[in-house]
């Protein structure tokens, strides 16, 4: 207050010394009387003494101290916080780069988009260079190789025919692949790892499944003495089960068009895996899901002879066949054969439908008895349901695994020897869905003269 000029501060008790102004030096002693022992250069106080003067000198000496203490204390406390943090960040960023080396000890495949060339150059070793020797595989748009990465992984490994010109011979079928089993997980369908498009070498990465394919234990009488009714039962569940997930649980649905024992896959607990989805097709709801012939003959539904039109009843069609495969040891076509001449004369019909199921099953194995036999009854009853020749017949494929999942036992009305193919088929196909060799052929060479002439079809 530099600029006061008058002050009374007299009759206040004060003490010590007065501040150092013109107002107070100035004062009359009337307004600094009635005080303590109030001192300083003024009319009619006392001379402060040296010890006071140096006390509050001292006083405030000591609280600038803690001041400036206090103050290189917080600086040096917020110095110390933000270098941990920073050394912390660091240390992180370096175990994020180094993280891909340390993974590719125990999995390439977790870090397939950090060291793609790295994981490429061990497949070429592994395989040494796609030697036949490590092939366990052939269809008609790869060749499938078993590969022994130097991290002790095993993984299978499609490669991609190539066709004179230098480019994928099947290029749609590649990307199909790779689209739909990106966007599905389900442990009853095989695992996409990565891929490579490169003009030497495109190959698809799938994890290894050591039990081989469906079609191949089913060829060898060996393998077919321990693949017991149990085994198939479940076989049969997964793939429905599968097969639910990807015609109700996706969007868009996912159609396989290609269900057969070739392509579903065993583990070594008899697990199944579809696999290859390289014809797949995404269903999609505004449009009218027309395309070109697509899957393995004696599977395909009977209604791809007059039409193409992509949808779930061909994928149930084909998991009938493949369900009677299972149970039959073999391939069904002459039984189905048969059952759809049936349907067409009355003369056959008591004659087909009069036939034992005992007599149908895989005779490699004994028939199936009690709780097993009432399993067996059951998958094959929705066998012969899927592969109606009415796709408007079929159940859909959720029914399908409902009814298998259910744990309440089905009590068969005749013992199971007794059982016929009559009682397991509750409707008969009428004429007009019969399969059609004719029309299939008509449709297969103008598909092919189409492809001959270098112009795809708008389908």
């Amino acid at each position: 207050m530099l600029s006061l000029t008058l002050v009374d501060v007299s009759f206040n008790q004060l003490e010590g010394p007065i501040p150092k102004m013109k107002a107070f030096r100035e004062a009359p002693f009337e307004a600094l009387k009635g005080n303590k022992g109030l001192c300083g250069n003024a009319t009619g106080l006392k001379t402060c003494l040296a010890k006071m003067n140096n006390g509050v000198a001292k006083k405030k000496s000591n609280r600038v101290v803690l001041l400036i203490v206090l103050l290189f204390g917080f600086l040096f406390l917020s110095l110390m916080v933000v270098g941990v943090v920073l050394l912390i960040f660091c240390k992180k960023s370096r175990n994020t780069k180094n993280e891909p080396r340390q993974v590719n000890n125990e999995n390439f495949f977790e870090i397939w988009s950090y060291d793609g060339k790295m994981v490429y150059e061990s497949i070429i070793e592994a395989t040494k260079n796609f030697s036949t020797k490590h092939c366990i595989g052939e269809g008609g748009c790869g060749t499938v190789y078993r590969a022994a990465l130097t991290s002790g992984q095993v993984v299978a490994v499609k490669k991609l025919h190539v066709s004179p010109d230098g480019d994928l011979a099947n290029l749609k079928g590649f990307t199909s692949d790779i689209r739909a089993l990106t966007k599905i997980r389900h442990h009853n369908i095989v695992k996409l790892y990565g891929y490579c498009s490169h003009r030497r070498h495109s190959f698809l990465v799938y994890e290894f499944l050591e039990g081989g394919s469906l079609g191949k234990i089913l060829s060898k009488e060996g393998h077919v003495l321990y693949f017991d009714w149990i085994k198939r039962v479940n076989v049969v569940k997964d793939v429905a089960n599968a097969l639910s997930y990807m015609h109700h649980d996706c969007s868009p649905t996912i159609i396989h068009r290609d269900i057969s024992s070739k392509n579903v896959l065993l583990d070594l607990e008899s697990v199944a895996h579809i696999s290859d989805f390289g014809t797949a097709r995404f269903l999609k709801p505004d449009s009218s899901n027309w395309t070109s012939f697509a899957g393995t003959f004696g599977y395909t539904a009977s209604e791809l002879a007059y039409t193409m039109e992509v949808n779930e009843r061909c994928d149930v069609y084909s998991f009938g066949v493949l369900t009677l495969d299972v149970i039959m040891g073999k391939h069904p076509g002459d039984l189905i054969y048969s059952l759809s001449s049936s349907s067409s004369s009355s003369s056959s019909t008591s004659t087909v439908h009069g036939i034992l199921l005992k007599d149908v099953l895989d005779q490699h194995l004994a028939a199936p008895e009690n709780q097993v036999a009432e399993q067996v009854f059951v998958v094959a009853q929705l066998a012969f349901e899927c592969s109606q020749a009415n796709p408007l017949s079929r159940p859909t494929v959720r029914q399908v695994a409902m009814k298998l999942s259910d744990d309440r036992r089905s009590h068969l009305q005749n013992e199971f020897h007794m059982i016929t193919l009559g009682q397991l088929i509750s409707t008969t196909q009428p004429l007009e869905y019969l399969p059609s060799i004719l029309g299939l052929y008509v449709v297969l060479v103008f598909h092919f003269l189409l492809r001959l002439f270098n112009f795809n079809p708008p389908f």
